[in-house]
């Protein structure tokens, strides 16, 4: 059983920044983060697998950065230059393949508990 403890999140105003981050109590191909913003379907925002392949969600890209720690086992997330509508709760997911519509997959994906990130204008 793979754990994901998350860290970061709050609160900051339109064009602040945060940063977000989960470690895994093992290794996995793939980690990443998904959100999911009240009303609205969960939304993959960044993964990052194998060496370093990285892919961000379109509406991210060139704001937030994915990195993995020294440990291989934390993924972090950079969120700058927030908007309003990056509000939504943040979930860190793992798993041990990858797919662009499902993000970390594979034989089984794992979740965290999510952290909320608040975007006020």
């Amino acid at each position: 059983q793979v754990r994901l403890a998350e860290s970061g999140g709050g609160s900051v105003q339109a064009g602040g920044s945060l940063s977000l981050s989960c470690t895994s109590s093992t290794y996995t191909y793939c980690m990443g983060w998904f959100r999911q913003a009240p009303g609205k379907e969960r939304e993959r925002v960044a993964s990052i697998r194998g060496g370093n392949s990285i892919s961000y969600t379109d509406s991210v890209k060139g704001r937030f950065t994915i990195s993995k720690g020294n440990a291989k086992n934390t993924v972090y997330l950079q969120m700058n230059n927030l908007k309003p509508e990056d509000t939504a709760m943040y979930y860190c997911q793992a798993g041990g393949a990858y797919s662009d519509r499902l993000g970390c997959t594979g034989g089984q994906t794992y979740w965290g508990q999510g952290t909320q990130v608040t975007v006020s204008s």
